[in-house]
């Protein structure tokens, strides 16, 4: 489990809590539009987004973190968005994923969800002006 590296218990409680929250995802994939990488019968990862730029979530499955799932949904991302500036919170696992992806780093963040602090970085990537 990668977030174990940079979260507490308290914290990916606090994050995933189990059972999910089905409703609240409901609501919240409602108003985005998600890309999904599926392997074979299983949900490998999935990038949901809005029609601004701002990517919400960028999720990999358990047992396919390193495999390229989260490059090749950002690759299908660039394709079907390639006039916007993208810009994500991304939380200090994803950071460096997003620098490498040509984000930078604009402002880190300190804030509370259910109760527990957690710390995040906002970037941006400005589309390339050909």
């Amino acid at each position: 489990m990668l977030t174990a590296s940079h979260y507490t218990e308290a914290q990916r409680l606090a994050w995933a809590p189990k059972p999910p929250d089905l409703n609240s995802w409901r609501s919240r994939l409602s108003g985005l539009s998600t890309l999904v990488a599926d392997a074979g019968d299983r949900t490998a990862g999935f990038l949901s987004y809005e029609e601004n730029g701002h990517i919400d979530l960028l999720y990999v499955a358990p047992g396919f973190e390193r495999c390229g799932i989260a490059s090749r949904l950002m690759d299908a991302l660039e394709t079907n968005a390639a006039k916007l500036d993208l810009y994500t919170e991304a939380s200090l696992i994803a950071e460096p994923f997003f620098a490498h992806r040509r984000f930078r780093t604009v402002e880190r963040q300190r804030f509370h969800f259910r109760g527990v602090e957690f710390q995040r970085c906002i970037m941006v990537r400005e589309r390339s002006i050909t």
